[in-house]
């Protein structure tokens, strides 16, 4: 009998060969038996872990030059929001242009924006509104390259491998956000930032030529028909007459805008509830990717849907209570303690969620339906960052932290109590897309 707390009916992804034969680690990194994958998942790793560095750095940065929560959420703000104002358009890039060209052309354009801003920061003739303008460019550049990197993985692994390949990415992104901040405070303690951000623009080198190496022979069926506005309208209908799309991303949206900024205000935290410095914050950092590395792998090892609607809601509600924990913290050691669980609900809400969507949608709308989920959870949060930022400088990052901790409590518990109201379309869109899988036309061969 089906579980009646499931978002979706446990429909099985047909396994790759072997895979049934072979559980535990060797079924966690199933997706890696791929060529393409694996010249993928390195070089995004090497790049990664310099993006996270510049993260790092960049807020500490800012937070050196100002000491303002204000900018501090300024800044974040300008370098997401056009992921939240052009991801309508993104979309349309990524289901009509080829993705792997897409995403090559993105990777160098932000490996010329991290040498830009580690130029001027080496040459220290860095100033605040240098940092709003570069930021904003890359925000533009992750726009396109978010939606177009979720869409090409089914042409790397196919749909076999599909939801493990969204997993392995996932444990990639956190992998380096635990070694990417743990870096970026050693350097910037006794370097400088402006050799972690020379450091990310030399790492995209590797992914770059990655994407060159790969040997594509299929690919999924890129939208040809109507106008872009036309298609543009397809998907955001799509998103809103599909009541389990619609329930998601509303879901990941609220706890994007109320939620996530506390990484922004992180800076904040470490100088002046917990009294650190840029060591500090790396150790932070790295705690919520440790929780979200832990996190990843669990889905990794997954191979059905089965019950993931349950996982979305109570890890939501279990990243907000966390959140009010931390925000309650005054010591270094205690506030690390609570991160990661932190960073295990938001990555097992924001990947069962990624992994939803992508078994829900057609191939054809795969990268309108990605630019909106890019759209609600990095789009949505600029906008919180600029609330939290300004809220944090009236009433103190704790209250702020704490309030919006209080929120994803508040849309998880909804989120539940819609579920069993949206189960049976969920199942009616995800064996549409299993009986899809074996259709031919589903995929196409690359012209010569």
């Amino acid at each position: 009998m089906a579980d009646t707390n499931q978002l979706s009916q446990p429909v099985k992804n047909p396994p790759a060969p072997g895979a049934a034969r072979k559980p535990g680690f060797a079924t966690t990194l199933r997706a890696l038996r791929h060529r393409n994958f694996q010249l993928f998942f390195s070089g995004q790793l090497v790049s990664l872990i310099g993006t996270w560095m510049q993260n790092i750095s960049q807020d500490w940065l800012v937070f050196r030059l100002t000491g303002s929560p204000l900018l501090l959420g300024l800044v974040a703000f300008v370098g997401q929001i056009p992921v939240f104002l052009l991801a309508p358009v993104a979309g349309i890039v990524a289901d009509r242009r080829n993705r792997q060209h897409t995403v090559i052309t993105t990777q160098a354009l932000s490996m010329v924006l991290a040498l830009t801003l580690a130029g001027l920061t080496l040459f220290r003739v860095i100033h605040v509104w240098e940092i709003v303008v570069l930021a904003s460019l890359l925000g533009v550049v992750n726009a396109f390259d978010i939606p177009a990197r979720q869409s090409f993985l089914i042409d790397m692994v196919g749909r076999d491998d599909l939801l493990n390949a969204i997993a392995l990415n996932s444990s990639m992104f956190n992998s380096a956000r635990i070694i990417g901040p743990a870096i970026a405070g050693l350097l910037v303690a006794s370097i400088g930032e402006g050799w972690c951000f020379f450091a990310n623009g030399v790492s995209y080198i590797a992914v770059i030529a990655g994407l060159l190496m790969m040997r594509l022979t299929r690919m999924t069926a890129l939208e040809h028909g109507g106008s872009p506005i036309e298609n543009i309208l397809e998907g955001f209908r799509f998103a809103r007459h599909t009541a389990p799309v619609r329930a998601l991303l509303t879901l990941v949206g609220l706890v994007s805008l109320a939620a996530m900024p506390y990484t922004v205000l992180m800076p904040i935290f470490v100088g002046h509830v917990l009294h650190g410095g840029a060591r500090q914050l790396g150790i932070l950092m790295g705690a919520t990717g440790v929780g979200a590395l832990m996190g990843a792998l669990i889905l990794a090892s997954r191979t059905t849907v089965s019950g993931l609607g349950r996982w979305v809601w109570m890890a939501a509600t279990g990243f907000g209570t966390s959140l009010i924990f931390f925000s309650l913290s005054r010591h270094v050691w205690l506030s690390v303690a609570m991160l990661v669980p932190a960073g295990f609900c938001m990555m097992i809400q924001m990947g069962a969620t990624n992994t939803l969507l992508q078994v829900m949608v057609p191939d054809r709308l795969r990268g309108r339906v990605m630019s909106l989920y890019s759209m609600m959870f990095i789009g949505m949060g600029p906008i919180g960052a600029l609330i939290a930022g300004a809220t944090a400088a009236r009433v103190g990052a704790p209250w702020t932290v704490g309030v919006g901790g209080s929120m994803c409590i508040v849309g998880g518990a909804i989120f539940a109590r819609r579920l069993p109201s949206i189960r049976g379309e969920a199942r009616q869109l995800i064996s549409e897309q299993e009986i899809a899988m074996n259709n031919p036309a589903g995929s196409l061969p690359l012209p010569r």
